[in-house]
């Protein structure tokens, strides 16, 4: 099975209570078809008294089958809980989106789509040299000012 259909039949169960295991998970989702793995990632906090992080992942053998637990089990209860259940996505690569350890602009194509040319700048507006020359007022704006404090109704 190629990863690609792999994270296909694949669904991401959120809002798990502390209770649910790996087990009452496949339980819960056995009706909808064969359940190949059940993973519930454990917290990451060696102070944690929590036994998970509250979501887990149920992959199927088939397709349909991951598409049907979605459309039944979404927004359903389990231990007293709402359950959000969605098809998975890919994990991030850590050097893409947020928690990346590199700049956004750092990354390849960032610059060739978000760049501004020399010539775009100059033609947009005013230069560097130009906005240097013109000394800023500090007082510009205070005109009608001359009196402190609150003003009379």
């Amino acid at each position: 099975m190629t990863d690609s259909s792999r994270l296909k039949s694949t669904i991401y169960v959120a809002g798990l209570d502390n209770a649910v295991n790996d087990k009452i998970l496949a339980d819960v989702f056995l009706p909808f078809g064969e359940i190949l793995e059940v993973t519930i990632p454990k917290s990451e906090l060696p102070s944690s008294t929590d036994p998970h992080r509250g979501f887990g992942y149920v992959e199927f053998e088939i397709l349909g089958d991951a598409k049907e637990a979605i459309d039944n089990m979404d927004q359903s209860e389990l231990f007293g809980r709402v359950i959000k259940v969605a098809a998975a996505k890919p994990q991030k690569d850590s050097n893409e989106g947020l928690g990346s350890k590199t700049a956004v602009w750092e990354s390849e194509g960032y610059l060739a789509k978000h760049a501004v040319s020399e010539e775009d700048r100059i033609a947009t507006g005013p230069g560097r040299e130009e906005l240097e020359a013109i000394p800023e007022d500090p007082m510009q704006g205070l005109e009608g000012l001359d009196v402190a404090g609150p003003q009379p109704v």
